[in-house]
């Protein structure tokens, strides 16, 4: 994948949060605060239709979100109704206020089965105490025991938390389906690695990717292994997914989830591959003795991070570690200690996984 197009931002401009900007004809872009370090805000989508609206993406569950969108609904919807809310996937800034849109306008929530599986797994698994699978892969991945306290403290219903009640059915998509917006047609495109089974939305004939958080400008979605599926490799699934990506035309409008709408898909993915070729390079030098995911985060990270930014760090760093061991690269070997350590292959003899 070749660099081509360098990146632009044709609108020059955003919405106030709470209103409407037009991107094309019939589509409009919203904005909404989010309470996230480094992320003040996320971009939703409304597709105006003949005798409706179709939301995609919901925000993050708040009162001040749930405000701004009322507003909208009174003054920016021509007296037409929401008739369906597509979240392109679970995290809680796109499906957490799902269950309030569905309730207010009485229609189903569509996305596809794996994020809305996932979400709801999450959602009913939400607890004050931490499940012991999770203390377990922390141990594993080198926590240390004052970061593993703080695990415990802080329980296991940050969604929850961050979720209107989440809609206890849904209608799902699947990859290559298209939906009809009023006089649009919408192809879902499904990208992995960033979540399990995430939804991007192009039009053909305005030539308008709707990326969510699998494509952003200016910075890299998060690709991590968490403790659902401790042995996965996501990176694969990510490089694999913008690969797919690449084969839109290379001057697609993209109207992703967070910054701002922009120009230049195909030099995008191409800096996604380079960035994270290099962060694979720079592991499989620094891997030649055994290291468990926790002492290679210098290695990745050039900054210095706080205990919430190390565990976010570490599952990025394992995405890598993991995508080496696939390859054959890497070995992953249990030490007495019961944590991961990663090696450069040609110097072990045996690994245990």
């Amino acid at each position: 994948m070749n660099k081509k197009q360098e990146m632009t931002y044709p609108l020059g401009t955003r919405p106030e949060d709470g209103e409407l900007l037009k991107v094309a004809e019939g589509i409009y872009w919203v904005r909404m605060p989010i309470p996230f370090k480094g992320l003040d805000f996320i971009n939703l989508y409304l597709l105006e239709e003949d005798d409706g609206w179709t939301m995609v993406d919901a925000g993050f569950n708040s009162d001040t979100i749930k405000n701004l969108w009322a507003d909208i609904f009174e003054k920016h919807l021509k007296g037409k109704p929401v008739t369906r809310l597509i979240c392109t996937h679970f995290h809680p800034d796109h499906m957490g206020l799902a269950g309030w849109v569905t309730e207010k306008w009485d229609i189903p929530l569509t996305m596809t089965m794996g994020e809305w599986t996932f979400g709801r797994m999450l959602y009913l698994e939400a607890d004050d105490s931490v499940p012991d699978h999770v203390i377990k892969f922390n141990k594993k991945v080198g926590f240390t025991e004052t970061m593993l306290e703080k695990v415990r403290k802080g329980g296991f219903n940050f969604l929850r938390k961050s979720v209107y009640n989440l809609p206890e059915s849904v209608e799902s998509l699947e990859d290559g389906q298209t939906l009809k917006v009023g006089e649009n047609e919408w192809k879902i495109l499904i990208g992995r690695g960033h979540s399990p089974e995430h939804a991007c939305l192009y039009c053909e004939e305005k030539d308008i990717l709707i990326s969510g958080d699998q494509v952003l400008p200016r910075i890299t979605p998060h690709i991590g292994v968490y403790p659902s599926e401790p042995m996965g490799n996501p990176l694969h699934k990510f490089l694999d997914s913008i690969s797919r990506l690449s084969e839109l035309p290379e001057d697609t409008l993209v109207l992703p989830a967070h910054n701002d709408v922009f120009i230049g898909l195909h030099n995008q993915l191409s800096y996604y591959e380079d960035h994270h070729k290099e962060r694979l390079m720079r592991l499989k030098s620094a891997c030649d003795a055994p290291k468990t995911a926790f002492e290679l985060l210098p290695v990745l990270f050039d900054r210095e991070l706080n205990e919430n930014d190390q565990r976010l760090a570490i599952s990025e760093g394992l995405a890598h570690c993991h995508y080496l061991v696939e390859s054959g690269e890497l070995v992953r070997q249990v030490g007495d200690d019961g944590v991961w350590r990663f090696q450069l292959t040609e110097n072990v003899d045996t690994a245990v996984a």
